[in-house]
């Protein structure tokens, strides 16, 4: 015999004794008999009409599920269409031998709208436990501070409250900042000199670079024979021409030259891992 719902909820003192400790909601039809065809039915155009009814019937409570989850950043409209996915997949896994309908599909539609959030509404991508640490931490705060005029929990309280380590606590409150990024555009000051995010980031550092090379010639330049060594010092750290060069050591300015394309390209391919080059002159 199927339950009249309307007369569960009417308060008599009958019913009462009689009705479940579960709440029942206007949204919760009474679809045992049209599951238990769905499940005899064979997959075509009767078994398709049949699961479309369901879905029209349980609608409006994955409506109201996705309603507990307005205000996080995501569109009702978004939140509403996810539930609906998560309904027609509670639909299609629903044994009715296994027990009531809503019990089964709450969990199941909230779990769906849950792994949205958790998979698609970050900016970035961070690991699932790192999103699991932040929605402890979360429920922890607000439970913390639900009375007016409770101070904000400090990490130690959190974590004494949640059973976490303070650095895990710690990783938690980061992701509550963490949702969402901040556009590089975005205007840190109001001011007549204000400026961006972007303005505040640091350019990347040619030094850096001609240390790295610096290194990586060392020992290539100490293997030099002394006469090279001190020709490449005269040219590029005295600055001095190949003619000065030339006649300081009493040699040709092509001989110089030579001098020079040799010891750089022995340097070279020394620092580039070739150990090659020729001998000295």
């Amino acid at each position: 015999m199927l339950t009249d719902l309307s007369t569960s909820r009417s308060g008599t003192p009958a019913t009462t004794a009689a009705a479940p400790a579960r709440r029942s909601h206007d949204d919760a039809p009474d679809t045992a008999e049209l599951f238990a065809r769905l499940a005899e039915l064979e997959e075509g155009p009767e078994r398709d009409a049949a699961r479309d009814e369901l879905v029209a019937a349980w609608l409006p409570m994955a409506h109201r599920i996705a309603g507990r989850f307005r205000d996080r950043g995501e569109s009702v409209e978004d939140l509403r269409q996810v539930a609906a996915l998560g309904l027609v997949k509670a639909i299609d896994r629903f044994d009715p031998s296994r027990g009531a309908f809503e019990s089964y599909a709450v969990p199941t539609i909230t779990g769906e709208v849950k792994r949205h959030f958790r998979d698609r509404m970050w900016a970035l991508r961070v690991p699932r436990r790192v999103q699991e640490l932040r929605n402890r931490v979360r429920v922890a705060r607000r439970e913390l501070t639900q009375h007016p005029g409770s101070p904000e929990p400090t990490t130690a309280a959190v974590a004494a409250h949640t059973g976490l380590t303070e650095e895990e606590v710690a990783a938690g409150m980061e992701a509550l900042e963490s949702f969402s990024t901040l556009s590089l555009d975005a205007e840190l000051s109001s001011g007549d000199d204000g400026y961006s995010l972007a303005d505040t980031l640091g350019a990347s550092d040619t030094s850096f670079d001609v240390v790295v090379d610096r290194e990586a010639a060392k020992e290539g330049l100490r293997r030099l024979p002394e006469r090279e060594r001190a020709i490449l010092y005269m040219r590029f750290f005295e600055d001095m021409t190949q003619s000065r060069i030339a006649d300081q050591l009493g040699i040709s300015q092509m001989h110089v030259s030579r001098l020079i394309s040799r010891s750089c390209a022995r340097v070279r391919d020394e620092a580039m891992g070739r150990r090659g080059g020729d001998g000295p002159a």
